[in-house]
């Protein structure tokens, strides 16, 4: 049998690009074969086995013929008459399918290697469209490696485009859908992972709740950008420039949802859009089945960026309600990204990437003098129930006041 390094580990060692992750591929053997060298078989659908000493995953080499919609509908091909070019053939993108050997060489049958040279996402056969998966992970691919300058070949967003139109998006699966999108939140550019999806139609598919929101216009005197979906996607920008943390990000990218539901003849106004926006990321999370930490974020800072905004207009008492809303005392780590994704809303506006917000810092602020009431005193002192809680809240809006003068 013959083993190969294959996909992300080839490409990017070609890219002098970081890797963790290695998968390899076995040419001309048995399941039988691999168990008995001390491989453990893990896959069920098609045999993918763990090396015995480094737990790293080798897969026979396989074919794939699609059966039914979806990506699950696949019948797989796994014998010793499988070869590496016919493995190959099967993957999504030229610089994915690309081979090296156990002595250095290169197998390269679909020139990836010219591809990458070119910065071109282009995808290996027609066989790409038999799984809408691979519509996210080219927007994923695009979001990883736009600094480098990677583009999509116009030929490959064009089929894109007719897998969209045929429907194959719509079988998609939440899970599936949330475990690219968290994976492109994690990479350099996750907002051009959302311009991808937008261009070949399927953002409407999958978030239309986020494509809706390009073409509706804010006020310009705020907003110089005036179009919110550009908004949405400069905010995420900065979100990126401010924190690594994907919740973060994510919470940026939902928090302007509720002006996708702003009635027109109330245009370029949006009243009352955090509390709409708000309810709409709770339905996103649970269509998309997201996890509760991105949810909570996210739904706290669409229903909370206002406060943040007008923090230094805000009496004491407000300042001290918004922070038990936003639940700061118990989750102090959570307030703290609700305070960047909102600073990042602040700065994702044209001239506005690079000012200085005094917003995020008082509000830090007067939770630290919130913080400091002494709790247990009040307990002593024999306060309990709705009325401790009353007492609390009592001295935690006059130390808030101390600060604010």
């Amino acid at each position: 049998m013959n083993i190969y390094l294959v996909g992300g580990a080839v490409r990017d060692q070609l890219l002098d690009y970081p890797h963790n992750e290695k998968d390899w591929v076995v040419v001309g053997a048995t399941p039988d074969d691999m168990i008995a060298r001390g491989y453990q078989q893990v896959g069920k659908d098609f045999p993918v086995f763990l090396h015995p000493e480094t737990k790293e995953e080798y897969a026979l080499a396989r074919t794939e013929r699609k059966t039914a919609p979806g990506y699950k509908g696949f019948e797989v091909h796994a014998d010793v008459d499988v070869t590496l070019e016919d493995d190959l053939m099967r993957r999504d993108l030229t610089i994915n399918a690309i081979a090296r050997d156990e002595n250095g060489n290169i197998m390269d049958p679909f020139n990836g290697i010219q591809d990458i040279h070119d910065r071109i996402l282009r995808h290996v056969s027609p066989a790409f469209s038999e799984d809408p998966v691979r519509i996210l992970r080219v927007a994923r691919f695009a979001a990883r490696y736009l600094h480098l300058g990677f583009i999509v070949a116009d030929e490959t967003m064009q089929l894109m485009k007719d897998m969209v139109a045929a429907g194959e998006v719509d079988a998609l699966v939440p899970e599936r859908i949330w475990q690219e999108m968290e994976k492109a939140l994690g990479e350099r550019s996750p907002s051009r992972f959302i311009e991808v999806l937008r261009d070949c139609g399927a953002l409407a598919r999958i978030l239309p709740e986020l494509d809706c929101l390009f073409g509706v216009p804010q006020p310009e005197e705020h907003h110089p950008e005036i179009d919110t979906g550009i908004h949405t996607l400069m905010v995420l920008q900065q979100a990126c420039r401010l924190s690594d943390d994907k919740d973060v990000r994510f919470a940026a990218l939902m928090h302007d949802l509720g002006k996708g539901t702003t009635p027109r003849e109330e245009w370029p106004r949006h009243i009352e859009h955090e509390a709409r926006g708000a309810d709409i990321v709770l339905d996103v999370c649970k269509r998309l089945r997201i996890p509760n930490d991105y949810r909570d974020l996210a739904e706290r800072t669409a229903r909370f960026h206002l406060h943040y905004h007008r923090a230094l207009e805000l009496k004491p008492s407000t300042l001290v309600k918004t922070l038990e809303q936003l639940d700061a005392f118990r989750k102090p780590e959570r307030f703290e990204k609700f305070l960047i994704a909102s600073e990042a809303d602040a700065r994702g506006r044209p001239g506005y990437e690079n000012k200085l917000f005094k917003q995020g810092d008082y509000f830090r602020q007067a939770f630290k003098a919130a913080q400091s009431v002494d709790i247990k005193a009040l307990v002593e002192q024999g306060y309990t129930n709705a009325e401790l809680a009353e007492k609390i809240r009592q001295q935690r809006v006059k130390l808030v006041s101390a600060i604010s003068k």
